[in-house]
């Protein structure tokens, strides 16, 4: 399973590669400001703080489709858990990484329709001879108590989309949810 995250970690790691303090539309925007947070926390190995910003269960339903409904309470539960396990594990560790080249980030104002909002952003990359500029979208929603980061799509990839149709999926037609939990449980206990 090591290798069907692997994509999990070149999309986080340039999706949450951003500064701290980078320029928002507006100081106070409820969108924006998970995002914020969650790159903050990442920066500064407050991991579980991060996590806390996940929409575990929308992403759940989204990677799992009917699959979803059809778990038990438990395993849906322990889905959320096992797959931010290995979100923090893989990507977090190579997002910090790339902090040391990042200049600057450039949020556009949060696009919000009814419970669903977005959030375009750019980041700048500085390399020894030029800067380049990268193309982020969050996808967050709103639960009972605040906004939730659920996707990012970065050059124009979703990255749910991808670990649903080449890890998620093709584990559940295989073996269901016992196969997948079983893989996620060994790619997370390992060093």
């Amino acid at each position: 399973m090591n290798t069907r995250f692997r994509t999990l970690s070149l999309l986080v790691a340039f999706a949450f590669a951003l500064p701290a303090a980078a320029a928002a539309p507006k100081k106070d925007d409820p969108v924006v400001k998970p995002v914020k947070t969650v790159v903050s926390s990442v920066r500064y190995e407050r991991d579980a703080a991060a996590l806390k910003l996940f929409g575990g269960e929308e992403q759940g339903k989204y990677l799992l489709g009917d699959e979803w409904a059809k778990g038990t309470d438990e395993q849906r539960k322990e889905f959320v858990s096992l797959f931010h396990g290995l979100f923090a594990k893989i990507a977090f560790p190579r997002v910090r990484e790339n902090f040391k080249s990042l200049e600057d980030i450039v949020y556009s104002p949060a696009e919000v329709n009814g419970g669903e909002a977005t959030v375009d952003s750019v980041v700048f990359i500085k390399h020894p001879l030029k800067t380049q500029e990268m193309k982020l979208k969050y996808r967050l929603v709103k639960d009972a108590a605040a906004w939730k980061v659920v996707d990012v799509t970065v050059l124009g990839s979703s990255m749910l989309q991808d670990i649903r149709d080449t890890q998620v999926q093709p584990l559940l037609k295989q073996g269901g949810w016992e196969l997948l939990l079983g893989r996620m449980r060994q790619e997370l206990a390992k060093k």
